[in-house]
């Protein structure tokens, strides 16, 4: 009995002496928790312990068969292998690594090294964030490829048929990069890179190493060539900013970026200064898989930075052709498409600039000046571009541009106040509203594009408010202070094709120039008109400033297949009505038109003839000698020789017959057939929109030709 007594007392008091006092005087439940965690982490701190010591190489083989599975495709280290906690972070070494590309890639393997050695944080790795605190690479390769489609990317792993992700760095600290090299394939953009990456130890006192790149690649078959440096803090410094800079040259285009990132790899509150400069604008965005218009050599910088969702430029300062741009851009990638957001000023914008934003080719006007947009097709001059819509660029990113421009630096029309507004969303180009003061009235355009289907179609919706003549044609001869009258348009045209000359020889459409009652004077309405009596009788009189009276006007046109007639060519003045017929092609360009004036009142020396107008857009010409007024010229020599010199002159006498316009259609725009005279019935001298032939009668050789050539499809 007593010594049942003494080892039940020996037990209980090894108990006390085994239990601290604080478990022995909690609850048994928490008693059996704490031990289970004392339990977790001493198992922790086993693991630890077993992977520290053996530095994990027991682990290669799981790893190789745990990443294979995982990223499905073949992950293989043929020499030593390192995967232990040293002492908190993640420490991976391998020697001989290996990850193989997709079967569709054109190299056999992603990644490649001799060595590859990091310490990753712990705690971020556990909620999926890569913090990359030391990397060493040596002999390296990395191949960033997309397939032909761009539907898939070497760096998308697991299931080949998910959608493919964008390329993200991980934060790297600290690296030293050996004998690496980085490909970049991309068929789509046409982009072709091989960069070499090396470290060397920085002279600055202030960094601990230099990471140095080489590289050069092709990008839509022009070659390029790119360097650079940065410069990472030594541990003085530990958590300071990173150095960087970064030149590249291609397609006689030059850029610089340099300044500060937080981290090595770490973009997002990035402080960097961005310039460029080059020929062609168009060239720099080629690189982004981005569509912009052509520009004469340009010089732009700003300031840079990136938010983690777009690269913002601020600060926007440069010059393009002989104009000036500022402002600012952003380019980001939402649902995983390019998308450009641009606000940009322009205070004096030169015409021959706007040339390249239409297609005209901008080293051709930089050599040449205006005439540089005239070329020689087949021994005739062409106006109209024929650059094509980008139709592998234009589908790839969707834009939100809104562009200003002060002033417009044009000899022959006052225009300032531009205002353009531009989108595009899934190919769906639109320039809508297009504004612009133009002689003192407004201009608005709407113009649509739509290249979603094969065949690109295209609207265009151009009107202009009343606008002084006076004003507007004040550099083709019009005088302000005799001129009172206005003029009004409107254009509305739909077409196919891939540009502007190609949409505008397929379009459609009515185009319409109205003129209420006003004043107009310029010489050339004497000459138009033909009135030889009165224009002499004013030149010798010093009265040539007498303003014309207009009760009312239409020029219009109505398009068909790009061949546009008259219909109706209709003004009204107090003297005369000045009747047109004929028209002109946007296929060939050329000219086939005849104007005439009629008198109301009788005048003696009227031609009363036609004047011809013909030739192309980049080369009208006017003829005021047709066959109509030789023919009277004749019959006045026969009459002077037969008779007497003064007989001669009844050849020229008009009786002052013509019928006075109804200006009401006149003035609502309205076609040839609904036109009247002025006691209400209807015209037969008008173009009815049938170019089949000139008033004129007789044609030259070369006007029959022409007109053979041109209009074709307008009979």
């Amino acid at each position: 009995m007593d010594m049942t007594r003494s080892l039940a007392h020996m037990r209980n008091y090894a108990g006390r002496a085994w239990s601290p006092g604080w478990l022995q005087q909690r609850p048994r439940p928490m008693r059996i928790a704490a031990r289970a965690v004392a339990i977790f982490v001493l198992v922790l701190f086993t693991i630890w312990l077993v992977l520290f010591i053996t530095k994990g190489r027991f682990l290669k083989h799981p790893f190789e068969s745990i990443a294979s599975s995982i990223m499905e495709r073949d992950v293989t280290v043929k020499g030593d292998f390192n995967l232990y906690f040293a002492p908190f972070n993640v420490k991976f070494l391998a020697e001989n690594m290996r990850v193989t590309n997709p079967e569709w890639a054109g190299k056999d393997d992603f990644f490649a090294a001799r060595l590859i050695d990091m310490r990753i944080s712990t705690l971020p790795l556990l909620i999926g964030q890569r913090n990359i605190r030391s990397l060493v690479l040596d002999k390296g390769t990395v191949d960033l490829e997309w397939d032909k489609e761009r539907a898939r990317n070497s760096w998308t792993f697991g299931d080949p048929d998910a959608a493919a992700e964008p390329f993200q760095l991980p934060a790297i600290e600290r690296a030293a990069i050996t004998g690496t090299t980085i490909f970049y394939r991309d068929p789509g953009l046409q982009l072709n890179a091989d960069i070499g990456v090396d470290t060397v130890k920085a002279e600055d006192t202030a960094f601990d190493s230099n990471i140095r790149f080489t590289g050069e690649g092709t990008m839509r078959k022009q070659p390029f060539t790119l360097s650079g440096s940065l410069l990472s803090p030594n541990q003085t410094l530990a958590g300071g900013r990173n150095k960087l800079t970064i030149h590249a040259e291609a397609a006689r285009t030059k850029l610089d970026v340099s300044g500060t990132l937080p981290g090595a790899t770490q973009i997002v509150g990035a402080d960097l200064n961005f310039a460029v400069r080059g020929y062609n604008v168009a060239n720099l965005f080629d690189f982004l898989g981005i569509a912009v218009p052509n520009t004469r050599a340009y010089r732009l910088k700003s300031a840079l930075t990136y938010t983690g969702s777009e690269w913002q430029f601020t600060g926007l300062d440069g010059i393009f052709g002989d104009s000036d741009i500022g402002g600012s851009m952003t380019i980001a990638m939402p649902d995983n498409r390019l998308k450009l957001d641009a606000d940009l000023a322009t205070d004096t914008l030169d015409v021959i600039d706007v040339g390249p934003f239409i297609g005209y080719d901008p080293e051709r006007l930089d050599a040449m000046g205006k005439s540089g947009a005239i070329r020689q097709v087949n021994g005739h001059p062409r106006v109209l571009p024929d650059a094509t819509l980008r139709m592998d660029a234009i589908g790839q990113f969707d834009a939100d541009v809104h562009y200003t421009v002060k002033t417009l630096k044009a000899e022959s029309f006052p225009v300032s106040n531009i205002d353009l507004t531009l989108g595009l969303d899934h190919s769906l180009l639109t320039l809508s509203p297009l504004k612009a003061t133009v002689a003192g009235g407004t201009l608005t355009s709407d113009i649509t594009l739509d290249a979603r289907a094969p065949l690109v179609k295209t609207q265009y919706d151009i009107r202009l408010s009343p606008t002084n003549m006076g004003k507007l044609l004040a550099t083709f001869g019009a005088d302000g202070s005799g001129t009172s009258g206005t003029v009004s348009a409107r254009i509305q045209l739909a077409g196919t094709g891939d540009s502007l000359r190609q949409s505008l020889a397929h379009s459609n459409g009515r185009m319409a120039f109205i003129m209420p009652a006003g004043t107009f004077w310029t010489r050339n309405i004497q000459l138009v008109e033909l009135d030889i009596g009165t224009f002499v009788q004013k030149m010798f009189e010093d009265k040539l400033k007498k303003p014309v009276q207009i009760n009312c006007g239409l020029i219009a046109f109505t398009v068909r297949d790009g061949v546009a007639a008259a219909d109706p060519i209709l003004i009204d003045t107090k003297k005369n009505v000045i009747l047109g017929r004929g028209g002109f092609s946007f296929k060939s360009e050329a000219l086939d038109m005849a104007v005439r004036a009629d008198a109301k009142t009788f005048s003696l020396f009227s031609g009363q003839s036609p004047v011809g107008v013909n030739g192309y857009f980049g080369a009208p010409g006017i003829n005021p000698i047709s066959g109509d007024l030789v023919g009277r010229a004749g019959a006045g020599l026969g009459l002077a020789v037969a008779a007497t010199p003064v007989a001669g002159l009844l050849a020229f006498i008009d009786p002052g017959d013509a019928k006075a316009a109804q200006c009401e259609p006149v003035l609502s725009g309205a076609r040839a057939s609904a036109q009247k005279t002025e006691d209400g019935k209807p015209r037969d001298d008008v173009g009815n929109g049938s170019t089949a032939k000139s008033e004129s009668g007789e044609q030259s050789d070369a006007s029959k030709e022409q007109q053979r050539q041109t209009f074709t499809h307008g009979h």
